[in-house]
């Protein structure tokens, strides 16, 4: 049973939402200081450009699901009212993930680039990023679960918690559209590199403006 509004050391989200802000853009930087510039192609470095193109489906990828992420954080941290100990800590875990998501997006640049590919090491880059960005989707939920339970949204906030509540159906489908993406990585890494890519279009789409839409039509 969670404390009372009033005996509980809450905190101003402010510094949070500055803070995780900073880690994200950080983070998608990162991605792009990562990208190397072919060396020494001179008068081929238009076919090494069009080579690279394992960098940039893994970039895309990781930038996607780092921005994804950060939407689905925004929508959520906008809806509290409030943070406590507890939240701030299970954030800092999040972030962790999402900081640390540019070190699995290079190693799978690195092993999809590699010609010689016999020993299966982009089968493991492939899966070995998969398994972040499940990580990354499963403390979103448990970030809006939290909030939820320790009535961080406020006294009067149906709205907002309709919003935890969006964020949880949108995003728990993705754990395990995730989970077979890593695993089929780790069969045929294309395809799973090609179910990242749905699972982000997927994730992206602002699901409301999306029934709007379909219920015009219908109209």
């Amino acid at each position: 049973m969670s404390s009372p509004p009033s005996l509980r050391d809450f905190k101003n989200k402010t510094r949070l939402e500055a803070f995780s802000d900073g880690v994200f853009a950080i983070a998608i930087t990162l991605l792009v200081i990562e990208i190397a510039v072919p060396a020494h192609a001179g008068s081929h470095l238009l076919s090494a450009l069009f080579g690279e193109r394992p960098i940039y489906l893994a970039y895309f990828i990781a930038f996607m699901s780092i921005g994804i992420v950060w939407i689905e954080h925004n929508a959520l941290t906008e809806a509290l009212e409030r943070v406590d100990a507890g939240f701030l800590r299970l954030n800092l875990l999040l972030l962790l993930l999402v900081a640390f998501l540019p070190y699995p997006a290079r190693v799978m640049q690195e092993y999809l680039s590699l010609v010689d590919t016999e020993h299966g090491g982009e089968r493991t880059a492939v899966a070995f990023f998969g398994v972040v960005l499940f990580l990354m989707s499963l403390m979103l939920i448990v970030l809006g679960k939290y909030a939820e339970r320790e009535g961080l949204f406020g006294g009067d906030a149906a709205e907002e918690r309709q919003e935890e509540r969006r964020v949880t159906y949108q995003l728990a489908p993705s754990l395990v559209f995730y989970a077979v993406a890593t695993l089929l990585g780790l069969i045929q890494p294309y395809v799973g590199l090609v179910l990242y890519v749905l699972i982000g279009v997927y994730l992206i789409l602002p699901t409301r403006t999306v029934r709007r839409w379909l219920r015009r039509g219908r109209d």
